[in-house]
Formats: structure tokens, sequence, C-alpha cells
């Protein structure tokens, strides 16, 4: 069978969680559960590693803006290891090549890592924190649910990552208003900012 489904779900997941595919994948194959799982994804050391990152994301993702500032200091982290991760899945199948599964994986996890940056920049608009935690839950536990469903069942996982990659797109561009709105204020503050250190009129808020 192709890697492909499986190179193109975890890009997915990584894009939106990158340490907790590292993770799973890596805890599914050093306690024996999967044998699919490359050796270098299961070394101590990696799991170390991607266990302090992940708790670290776990508390950074579920606080107000500190969340898309997270998110911007991912921007490229997340497809660089969405790339890793599928090209050391397709060089351990040996069904397709490192370099193209790469590609697949790293702008799977690239186009995903920006679906929820803007997300979570339309949630941010939002008074209230507790949108931001569900959300951040629900992430977490669906990354790791579809990567570890995606090493038994990697076609299905894959028409499932799929789908929640179009609805993200759709859910992005009907909050674009929004996001664009949040961001003008943002510019806003910024020059009014400026303009009092530097000891200019402030200009009405709109």
């Amino acid at each position: 069978m192709s890697v492909l489904p499986l190179v193109f779900t975890s890009g997915w997941a990584s894009g939106i969680n990158a340490y907790a595919v590292v993770l799973v994948f890596g805890l599914l194959g050093a306690t024996g559960v999967s044998e699919e799982v490359p050796a270098a994804l299961q070394r101590p050391d990696v799991l170390l590693v991607a266990g302090v990152l992940f708790l670290c994301e776990a508390v950074a993702d579920k606080v107000p803006y500190v969340d898309s500032v997270w998110d911007a200091v991912h921007t490229v982290i997340r497809p660089v290891a969405g790339g890793v991760v599928a090209a050391l899945l397709a060089g351990h199948d040996g069904s397709l090549p490192q370099l193209a599964a790469g590609a697949v994986g790293g702008s799977t996890a690239l186009v995903s890592h920006l679906v929820k940056a803007g997300t979570r920049i339309a949630v941010n608009t939002s008074p209230e924190p507790a949108s931001n935690i569900v959300l951040s839950v629900v992430e977490d536990l669906g990354v790791a649910g579809l990567v570890a469903f995606a090493v038994f069942h990697p076609v299905a996982a894959a028409v499932i990552a799929g789908a929640l990659l179009v609805a993200g797109i759709a859910v992005v561009v009907f909050l674009w208003s929004r996001i664009r709105r949040y961001l003008q204020r943002r510019r806003q503050r910024r020059e009014e900012k400026r303009l009092a250190a530097a000891g200019g009129a402030v200009p009405p808020a709109v």
C-alpha cells in the first residue's frame, strides 16, 4: 500500500501540533503497538524533547493572544516538522521517494498551520478565554486520535484529514472579515502607541 495517505494525514496533523505527531508516532512504535513507525521517531531523546515541547504548546495554545504568537513562531517549524516526519515515513516504507513525501507532508502542514493560525486570530477577537481552551483541547485530541488511527487505517484517516482541512479553509474564509477587523485594530493600537511615544496627537478610535 502507498504511504501517501499516512504522509498526508501526518502533514495535516503536524500543521496543528507537530510535537503531538512525533510523540504519538514515537510512543506507538516504542511500545510495540505498531511496527510501521520509523526507528528515528522512537528514540528516547526524541520522545523526551517532543514530550516537553508538547507540554509547552499545551499551555501556550490555550492562552488568548499567546497562542497567536506561538503560531507565528511555528510558521516555519510545523511545515519543516511535517516534511521531516513524512520523509521518515516514506523512507521506512520505501513506496514513495523521500523528497516527494517531504514535499507533500510539508505543504500539507503549511496549509493546515495557516488554517489553524487564521482560526485562532478570529477566536481571539472573542472577549472570553473559554473558546481558546475548548478549541485547543479539541485540536490536541483530534491530532492524537487521527494519527493513531492513521497507523492502522491510513486511507480512512487521510479522507478524514482532507475533509477537516477543507472545512477549516471554509471556516477561515467565512471568518476573514472578523480577522481583518482584528488586524486593523492591532495596527491602529500600534500607531497610537507610536504617536504617543513621539508626543504626537492620537487619532480618534474608530
